[in-house]
């Protein structure tokens, strides 16, 4: 039997509020077997299997979103004719959005990155029971003008627009997702990402940040110019660490999923990997170990039989065999 001491260093501070996936290499080094116990700051872990020793842990983890009344969505879309063929995508990414949003107060608008059409809009929020349709249509209300100026709409839109005013809460959580095949060009109010983030983090309790944008060349799936990467719209959603899409992709539902569910509190998580034994999965939640959970073996999925609290840090560790 082994016994193996270690403290969690990474463990306090953390406000990634997005799921991490990581090999026992990048974090910790947990047995295959758990028999946890707390004493003074560090975790004691007693391995009593040597068969699956060959076998690699990985650890999913996330923070667990903090509550809100409810969560305002802003989609800030390129109106620049190189974007109608996004259409499709960007409408479906909406409706992917939208069906994943549980009962919890949502609003979402779409505005233009081109400021003098983002401060005079008038379209009043979608919100639960609207359908896809509402959304093209409020799509084709208020997209319009040509200016690339993301942070500089949002900016005019939050700070100067009637409706937004009347229609923004706040006390809610705020979640921004960018839109773009090309470089953020803001150069009035915010021209740079520092402004921008110094500005947005000021706006409420709990703001998020998700980039659907041109990826450098060497990480697109069309891009060949980097001039045209999106590196502020990037960088802006690094900094909240928030989703990055690459727009290029014919499929954003996964990506706008993830987004989403920055500011909805995990009541289960599916796993990257299936585990080689369901009774070794180990759970902490802040470093301790948690009991309130169960596997679906059919889903390959741990629920929380206790949603774990908001700001907790939830890990997830297991054997698995990295050939199957």
């Amino acid at each position: 039997m082994k016994t193996l001491f270690f403290i969690f260093l990474t463990l306090f501070g953390c406000s990634d509020s997005t799921l991490v996936k990581h090999t026992i290499e990048e974090k910790y080094i947990y047995p295959s077997y758990y028999d946890v116990y707390v004493e003074d700051s560090a975790i004691i872990v007693n391995d009593t299997s040597e068969d699956e020793d060959e076998f690699p842990v990985w650890i999913d983890s996330f923070n667990q979103p903090t509550e809100s009344n409810g969560v305002d969505i802003i989609w800030v879309i390129d109106p620049s004719g190189s974007m109608v063929n996004e259409k499709p995508y960007i409408i479906a990414g909406i409706e992917a959005m939208i069906n994943a949003l549980p009962n919890i107060n949502w609003r979402l608008v779409i505005i233009s990155s081109d400021y003098r059409h983002s401060g005079q809009s008038m379209d009043f929020p979608l919100m639960q029971g609207d359908s896809v349709s509402d959304a093209i249509a409020m799509y084709n209300s208020a997209i319009g003008g040509s200016l690339e100026a993301g942070f500089d709409s949002l900016y005019e839109y939050v700070e100067f627009n009637q409706m937004a005013q009347n229609w923004m809460r706040e006390d809610a959580a705020l979640l921004t997702v960018f839109v773009s095949d090309e470089e953020e060009q803001s150069q009035i109010h915010l021209p740079t990402v520092s402004s921008f983030t110094d500005w947005y983090s000021s706006l409420r309790n709990n703001v998020y940040v998700a980039s659907i944008t041109n990826l450098s060349p060497v990480d697109s799936l069309c891009n060949n110019n980097d001039y045209n990467t999106g590196y502020k719209y990037i960088d802006a959603a690094k900094h909240y660490n928030g989703q990055i899409l690459d727009i290029c992709s014919t499929n954003w539902a996964a990506g706008v999923l993830d987004a989403a569910s920055q500011v909805i509190p995990y009541e289960y998580l599916d796993l990257s990997y299936e585990p080689l034994d369901p009774s070794m999965i180990a759970v902490f939640v802040d470093g301790q170990p948690y009991n309130y959970w169960h596997y679906s073996h059919s889903h390959n999925r741990v629920y929380f039989d206790v949603v774990p609290g908001e700001g907790t840090l939830v890990e997830i560790a297991y054997n698995y065999d990295p050939n199957n």
